[in-house]
Formats: structure tokens, C-alpha cells, sequence
């Protein structure tokens, strides 16, 4: 009877130990929970105020998508506090495998409504090509591969950029050491397929970024091509601002019963005022040397219509004695990532450029972006001026106007809803000049 009691005894004992072992290792968990994001390296926060385009959302986090931590804390590394309204419309619905067809305004996010839940859905434990980004432009390719990488950090997911201009040979050697998501142009891609070099027999994820530029007549046909080297079972994600007839078409042919999202009630940034300077073509120069003098500019981007236009101008700005640089498709390749990386770090103030620069480029910094050079297609005018007033940010967008542009401007207007009003004498700062939202400041003192 005693050995029994004894027994009983140590029974209660370790039960009691297992208690308190549990107890202590939940409580572990639950600082381990609440603890992680105070480990966090997070950037400043961004105190500039933002407009509706960003900031009418539902209210929810990042959190609340039950993504892996590990990107979690890539995406608040990277600084989003919040996601945008196309993130909110478009990540939990890309997390089901539905195909997504997703029109949003440019600079309000969408590469992280895409990025993010393509991430989700890699198993870094597998060693083949898991999705694939295609993007109209090298230098877009760099920016989102860029992002992608940053999201990625803690999650040993192998993101591989590759864009015609650059060494094959180099891309093959790198698909060989396994890469998970790549991201790339139409050409390359199919070039890297062809040879046998890219498989894509469990790429299950396409992605199509500026997808009404991919489906025009410069990449006729490709797109097909790509797909009809992906497996049956697949979802594709279409993001863009505009939507042509091409990609009705595309979406019958390919998608399966897509999600359809569009924030787009509206075209153009509420956070971007346009203006119009009626000019003669010999007066354009000395225009923008007077723009130049009175604006606040904290970095600009400049358009002309042709790539000999666009050195002619830099060359006239540089002997007006700003900083410029220029970047068009007929530069050497390595010339143009020098140049894009070096004015998005902020190296140099005013940018010339050719329509090549007009798709999902984000500099964060500009804030003015003049046509010096009118476009004919309202489709090319608002990708321009929504290079400036990023992610609900305040921008300007200036329009030097020709006799022969007037009818052009008329046409834009319409076919956009929009007003671009005539110059005023003096433009209010607080049109394009970043204000701070003090009660940022004072959320964070309070922490």
C-alpha cells in the first residue's frame, strides 16, 4: 500500500512539473509572439500626409492574412505599416489560387498585392521554379525583383531577375543553382524556355505586371507562347491601370472564372494637379529654365516623344547648369541601370527620358514631372504623371503646349475625366511639397 502511495505520490509530482514546464514554455511562446516585431529593424516612418487613393482602406493589417512570419517581417522592414486599398482587395483572394484580374491606379501598391501573396505560396524546401513575373521593361524588372528580394529576406526563397541586354550565359549558370521566382521580360524568358534552360513544368503561379503593355502589339504573341509551357493547373494574376480590348480577350482564352477587382472610379492621383503652359516650340527651353527657378522641385522627371529629343534636352539643361541625367531603350544596358539606380538614390535632381520610363517606375522622391514633349495617347499621359504623387504622395504634373497639341490636351482631358487647368503666376507649395502629418509624430512619441 505505502509503494503505492509512493507511487501516486511522484505521479502528482511530475504532473505538477509538466504543468509548470507547459506553463513556462506558453509563456515563452506568447513573448515569442508578442516579441518579435519589437526585434525588427523598421525604417523611419513615412510622416508625409497621403490622399484617399492609399489611405481609404477597410482597416486591416498584414496580420490578419495569416502569412508566414518570415514575411512578415520583410514587408515591416521594408516599411508598410498598412496594406493599401489594392492590397486589401486583392492578397486574400490571390492566397485562394483564384486567377485575379486587377485594375488599380498607378502608385498605390500593386506590386506588393502581387509580391506578397506569390511569396506566400513558394515552398523554399523545393528546388525548381515555383512562379514567374513578367514585366513590359528592364528597369521595371530590376525595381520589383528588388522588392521581391527585400520581402524575401528571411525566408531563403531565391529570387532571380533576368532581362535582355544582359549576359545569357550569366542567367543560365544562375537558373542552374535553383531559383524559385523569377522575374523577367517577355523576350528573355522565352529565350531561357526555348533552350530548355528555364523549366516550367512546376511554375505554378504567372504573374503579368503592366499587363495591358504585355498584351499590345510590341510583345505580340509571347504570352501565349509562355503559357502554353506552364502546367495545366496554374493561377495567373493581371495588374494594371488600363485595360484595352487585348486583354479581354487574353483573360476569355486563358483565365478561369478570374476575380475581378477595379479601383479605378476615377484615372488619375488625387494627390497629382496638372497644368498647362501654352508655349511656342522655340520658347520650351527657356520655359523650363523659369519652372526650374521658381519650383521646389525635390527630383523631377522630364518627357520627351523621341530618344533625340530626350539627349538634346539633357544636354541644354546640363549648360543651363542643373544636374541631369537622361535614360532611354537605345542606351547600352549597363548605362541605363547606372543611370536608374543612381537617380533613384537621389544622386542627381532632373531626369530625361523617353516613354520607356512611364511603366510602375517608382522613385518615391519626384515631384514634378514635366511633358515637355505633349503625348498623343491618354493611356502615355497618365502613366507619366503617375510617375509623380507615388503612393498617395503630392506631386505636379506640367505640360508645355504647342499650337498643334491643343486639340491633343482636349482629347486627354476627356477621355480621362480630368482637368489640367493654365499655369497659375505662382503655384502653391502645398500642392506638391510633402507636408508632415504631425499626429504620426506624436503616435510615436507617445510609444
Amino acid at each position: 500500500m505505502m509503494t503505492e502511495t509512493h507511487v501516486t505520490s511522484n505521479h502528482i509530482a511530475l504532473q505538477g512539473k509538466n504543468q509548470m514546464n507547459n506553463t513556462a514554455s506558453g509563456k515563452l511562446d506568447m513573448e515569442n509572439e508578442i516579441g518579435w516585431k519589437s526585434k525588427l529593424r523598421l525604417p523611419p516612418p513615412d510622416r508625409r500626409i497621403k490622399t484617399s487613393d492609399v489611405t481609404d482602406t477597410k482597416g486591416n493589417e498584414f496580420e490578419e492574412y495569416c502569412l508566414k512570419r518570415d514575411l512578415l517581417m520583410g514587408i515591416f522592414e521594408k516599411g508598410w505599416e498598412k496594406p493599401s486599398p489594392i492590397q486589401e482587395a486583392s492578397i486574400p483572394i490571390a492566397l485562394t489560387g483564384k486567377d485575379v484580374l486587377a485594375r488599380a491606379k498607378n502608385g498605390t501598391g500593386k506590386t506588393g498585392a502581387y509580391s506578397i501573396p506569390v511569396l506566400e505560396q513558394v515552398n523554399p524546401e523545393k528546388d525548381h521554379i515555383q512562379a514567374l513575373v513578367i514585366v513590359p521593361t528592364r528597369e521595371l524588372a530590376l525595381q520589383t525583383s528588388q522588392i521581391c528580394i527585400e520581402l524575401a529576406k528571411h525566408m531563403n526563397v531565391r529570387v532571380m531577375v533576368t532581362t535582355g541586354g544582359t549576359n545569357l550565359r550569366d542567367d543560365i549558370l544562375r537558373i542552374y543553382q535553383k531559383v524559385h521566382v523569377i522575374i523577367a521580360t517577355p523576350g528573355r524568358i522565352l529565350d531561357l524556355m526555348d533552350k530548355n534552360v528555364a523549366n516550367m513544368d512546376n511554375c505554378k503561379i504567372l504573374l503579368l505586371d503592366e499587363a495591358d503593355k504585355l498584351l499590345s502589339q510590341d510583345f505580340k504573341g509571347m504570352l501565349d507562347h509562355v503559357i502554353s509551357r506552364l502546367p495545366q493547373e496554374r493561377q495567373i494574376l493581371l495588374y494594371s491601370a488600363t485595360f484595352p480590348l487585348t486583354v479581354k480577350q487574353f483573360m476569355e482564352k486563358h483565365l478561369k472564372d478570374p476575380y475581378e477587382i477595379n479601383l479605378m472610379e476615377e484615372l488619375t492621383l488625387k494627390g497629382v494637379t496638372q497644368y498647362y503652359a501654352f508655349v511656342q516650340e522655340r520658347q520650351k527651353v527657356h520655359c523650363l529654365n523659369t519652372l526650374f527657378s521658381k519650383l521646389q522641385i525635390n527630383q523631377s522627371i522630364i518627357f520627351c516623344n523621341s530618344t533625340q529629343r530626350v539627349e538634346l534636352l539633357a544636354k541644354k539643361i546640363t549648360e543651363l547648369g542643373y544636374c541631369c541625367y537622361y535614360i532611354h531603350a537605345k542606351m547600352a544596358q549597363a548605362h541605363r541601370n547606372r543611370v536608374f539606380h543612381d537617380f533613384r538614390a537621389g544622386l542627381c535632381r532632373n531626369l530625361v527620358c523617353s516613354d520607356l520610363f512611364t511603366r510602375g517606375i517608382d522613385v518615391q522622391a519626384v515631384n514634378v514631372v514635366i511633358n515637355f514633349d505633349f503625348p498623343k495617347m491618354a493611356e502615355t499621359y497618365l502613366h507619366r504623371i503617375g510617375r509623380s504623387g507615388r503612393f498617395g504622395h503630392l506631386g505636379i504634373a506640367l505640360n508645355l503646349i504647342t499650337y498643334e497639341d491643343r486639340f491633343a490636351l482636349h482629347r486627354i482631358e476627356q477621355e480621362l475625366g480630368t482637368e489640367i487647368k493654365p499655369i497659375p503666376k505662382v503655384i502653391d507649395p502645398d500642392l506638391y511639397v510633402a507636408k508632415l502629418d504631425d499626429s504620426i509624430e506624436d503616435a510615436n512619441v507617445s510609444k
